[in-house]
């Protein structure tokens, strides 16, 4: 008698939405699939509607066994292509994707034309899917895209609220995260007082840890939404880390000494190489239409010549921020790749003055968005100077090139001081940057 084949593995994949947390889920699901699993792949509909227009419709209709779904967000409408208000999106989805999420994990289990849900992998920060997974009893993975040593200090947000009210308050370096302190901790020297309860990250200070911290109400969403998630996540069958063993062995040891369901999988950008031509490798998911002309004009300039700068998918700054790094690049002479998105300006569109186009003429290119994978492996880039969000740092590493660190928020401040005194990849620039410090980055 012949046997019958059993059916593929079903894997649905839930991200958050932005797209430094939707790249590396795709990349997952892309290793996923190349090792024979049938991917369910769970946008929000505000990012399927930006992944059409970027990608075009003919991506999001997939493969036959590579499939995209969405589910409302919770949010009102807002412009297309806007990065959306963090904090509002981090509230709602907590809130209102649960029950959406239901709903399609109940028309996957009632459908013919998939195989039976096997598990689901959601973001780290979509710990919602858990309570998903354990109603239909599916096995639920957590897929933390950050760090191992932002997941450590995240969780650790508790362990800083319960010291604060302990001690009601009187420890000074702490007063700034309940209701009625003002912000003169940001300058008054306690951000550089050590931070040494953290298994695994030794050598800390506060400036270190995750900007969600420096608040003035302890109720924040941020503050609170990350420290909840994190712990949430403990609840999961396993969690997966977006790192590699060597990155952050001190850190992963710490995490699996009191949670040993562990898995590390990383870096992305090495593993995709071993994915076989066709069908999926080629599926990308960025919300930007990606410019390719860059690489072109990188193929022109001379090796390790360019400085490439993006400050990566959710960072704004401000007009002034703008123009400082507009003739810093400019007065510098070096050449440059710049990754200026649309919605970069604080509340209005990225303008520079005509004479900075002219004096950057053959050697300066702005684009909006870039396949920065791709980038980072180009041997005319030099130099990488980021926000220090996790995919860049990886990519960065992978790529083999220095990183210039102008961290901003969340756990970037971490990756940063890992980056400069850890790896002794990186070098950090001051936060209120000025033209002239840049034009000396690469002496």
């Amino acid at each position: 008698m012949g046997s019958i084949a059993s059916p593929k593995p079903h894997a649905v994949l839930v991200p958050y939405p932005a797209q430094g947390h939707v790249s590396p889920l795709m990349q997952l699901g892309k290793l996923l699939h190349s090792r024979g699993f049938h991917i369910t792949f769970v946008n929000t509909e505000h990012n399927h509607r930006r992944l059409i227009r970027s990608r075009g419709q003919e991506f999001i209709n997939g493969l036959p066994d590579f499939k995209f779904e969405a589910i409302p967000d919770g949010l009102p409408p807002t412009d297309r292509d806007a990065t959306q208000h963090v904090p509002s999106l981090c509230d709602s989805t907590r809130k209102n994707c649960l029950a959406p999420f239901k709903e399609l994990i109940a028309k996957l289990k009632a459908s013919t034309d998939v195989p039976p849900i096997t598990c689901i992998i959601s973001d780290g920060v979509m710990a919602f899917a858990i309570d998903a997974a354990r109603h239909f009893g599916i096995p639920e993975f957590q897929f933390w895209t950050a760090s191992a040593g932002s997941f450590m200090a995240y969780l650790h947000y508790v362990e800083l609220r319960r010291i604060n009210d302990e001690t009601h308050h009187k420890l000074t370096f702490l007063v700034y995260i309940y209701v009625g302190s003002d912000e003169s901790f940001m300058h008054d020297g306690t951000l550089n007082q050590p931070v040494d309860f953290i298994p695994g990250m030794p050598n800390l200070k506060l400036r270190d840890m995750p900007s969600f911290i420096r608040v003035t109400d302890v109720n924040d969403i941020m503050f609170d939404f990350l420290g909840s998630e994190a712990h949430r996540s403990l609840k999961a069958d396993a969690i997966i880390f977006n790192t590699f063993d060597e990155f952050e062995q001190e850190v992963l040891d710490a995490i699996a000494a009191m949670y040993p369901k562990i898995y590390t999988i990383g870096p992305f950008t090495l593993l995709e190489k071993g994915i076989p031509e066709g069908k999926s490798k080629a599926f990308r998911s960025s919300l930007w239409k990606e410019d390719l002309s860059c690489l072109e004009w990188l193929d022109k300039r001379k090796p390790d010549s360019v400085v490439y700068v993006n400050y990566g998918c959710v960072t704004t700054i401000t007009d002034k921020q703008l123009i400082e790094f507009a003739w810093g690049l400019a007065n510098s002479k070096h050449p440059f790749l710049w990754i200026v998105r649309p919605d970069i300006v604080m509340g209005e569109s990225a303008v520079l003055p005509e004479e900075f186009y002219e004096e950057i003429k053959d050697r300066g290119l702005l684009v909006n968005w870039v396949p920065q994978d791709r980038v980072l492996q180009h041997p005319s880039v030099g130099v990488f100077l980021s926000h220090c969000g996790w995919n860049s740092t990886m990519e960065c590493v992978s790529g083999g090139k220095p990183l210039i660190c102008w961290p901003f928020f969340a756990e970037q401040q971490t990756n940063c001081k890992y980056a400069c005194d850890v790896w002794k990849t990186g070098m950090e620039l001051s936060t209120d940057l000025t033209r002239d410090e840049l034009v000396g980055i690469r002496k």
